[in-house]
């Protein structure tokens, strides 16, 4: 995917931080719904295969209704599936533009694996309905042997269909959803990120963790989304089998119970598996606030074995909602933090692009001994600790790369615990640019 490199321009500080708030917005709407929708098709696939071998009365319109309240329709269905990961990509493909840490293969097999996914979960749901409606058709009042014939030929290319494409739905759905957790996970190790192979990232163990904290979070949330609906139903008299209703209630609960329990677990796996300078406060804090929120979902899950109530039902699918939320903050405020180099990068790129067409691009005679003095000298010395570390230690390992010593300058990160984060100096990129090639210099005089 590097020829997206040739479509996309350096980004200002002030759009890369609008970049990283949209990035927000198409998780949030990304990846609730294609759990849902995968949590969805796998608890109908087992219930409908469930029906063929023990032919129980409910298990057979129990996976129908299930793939039909998970997946809402087909036009929902490329509104929040297909277009947040286009969005996506060309999102990433400016955050990471000219990184050698990239995403996007990830991403781009992710949608194509997605949209095929789609295709074969939502010929599955209607395929469930032709069933249906094949099944309550009476063979014995048809009078016409060849109306008999071709709906004996229907009916069994719909079981075919729905055979074939809710196993195929689930495969390519969790082939789609394993490379998109690849891709947002790159990013949050962005400075740790050092798994050369494409297979070999996928099967990274903090790539793993997070893959299972997200399908233990698409259970969970499809479990709080089918009872919600159906105790509405249920309250609007669009349900009255009594039976079928407890039947519903005993398998949603159940399975809403044994996906949340692990989720903490594996949240605190994928929490610690963070670099050390991407854990910062606002991480930990909505990390925390995800548990609580999660614990808060525990308790709704406990009174609903004790008795099933809409409301209740609808504070656990809503607090499990915004659980998900504040850990895809989290992530993202690491994703920020393990990126911020890079983009101060192409933040002094964007400056120096803008200032060439307005014709700001002349030579300007700056004093970088003087810049250095009165910016850097209260305390760096180059020989002595002061304040920070003494130069002579640190700008050897920035002797080739002076971009990244000027993005560093501009916007500085945290990277001895021994000494205080380093403040921004303020610099302008032509000050950065001098004060930088300055330190290197002498560098190599002194050396």
């Amino acid at each position: 995917m590097e020829f997206l490199n040739n479509f996309v321009l350096p980004q200002s500080a002030e759009h890369i931080e609008l970049l990283h708030y949209m990035l927000l917005v198409v998780l949030f709407l990304f990846i609730p719904f294609i759990g849902m929708v995968f949590g969805g098709v796998l608890t109908s696939v087992i219930y409908k295969n469930k029906a063929g071998k023990e032919n129980g009365k409910y298990y057979f319109r129990f996976a129908k209704e299930i793939v039909e309240i998970t997946t809402i329709n087909k036009s929902v269905g490329l509104i929040l599936g297909i277009v947040p990961v286009i969005t996506a990509l060309l999102i990433y493909s400016q955050l990471l533009q000219n990184s050698k840490v990239t995403n996007l293969d990830y991403l781009a097999l992710s949608l194509i694996l997605i949209m095929i996914a789609l295709v074969f979960v939502y010929s599955y749901r209607y395929s469930l309905s032709f069933n249906r409606i094949f099944n309550s058709i009476s063979k014995n009042q048809l009078s016409d042997q060849g109306v008999v014939e071709d709906i004996d030929i229907l009916s069994n290319e719909s079981q075919r269909i729905s055979d074939k494409a809710g196993v195929a739905g689930i495969l390519f759905l969790f082939l789609g959803i394993w490379f998109f957790i690849t891709a947002i996970t790159i990013p949050s190790l962005y400075r740790n990120w050092d798994i050369s192979g494409f297979i070999s990232g996928l099967f990274y163990w903090k790539v793993l963790s997070r893959l299972v904290l997200y399908i233990l979070f698409s259970l969970t949330l499809t479990g709080g989304m089918v009872l919600f609906t159906f105790l509405e139903d249920e309250k609007n008299k669009r349900i009255k089998d009594e039976e079928y209703s407890v039947f519903v209630k005993q398998k949603i609960v159940r399975l809403t119970f044994y996906s949340a329990i692990l989720i903490p677990l594996f949240l605190l796996i994928s929490l610690f598996g963070l670099p050390k300078d991407s854990l910062i406060g606002p991480v930990f804090t909505y990390a925390i606030i995800s548990l609580g929120l999660l614990f808060l979902g525990y308790h709704f899950l406990y009174m609903l074995t004790k008795e099933i109530k809409g409301t209740v039902a609808s504070l656990l699918f809503l607090t499990t909602i915004f659980s998900i939320a504040a850990f895809i903050i989290s992530d993202q405020k690491a994703m920020a933090t393990s990126t911020k180099f890079h983009s101060a990068i192409l933040s002094a790129q964007y400056d120096k692009y803008y200032a060439e067409l307005k014709g700001e691009g002349k030579t300007v005679q700056i004093n970088a001994a003087e810049i250095y003095q009165v910016k850097c000298g209260a305390c760096h010395a180059w020989d002595k600790k002061i304040v920070g570390p003494p130069h002579k230690d640190v700008i050897p390992k920035y002797v080739g790369k002076e971009a990244q010593l000027v993005a560093f300058i501009r916007n500085p990160v945290k990277v001895n615990p021994d000494y205080p984060p380093m403040p921004n100096p303020g610099l302008k990129p032509n000050e950065a640019e001098a004060v930088a090639k300055y330190l290197l210099e002498t560098y190599e005089k002194n050396k």
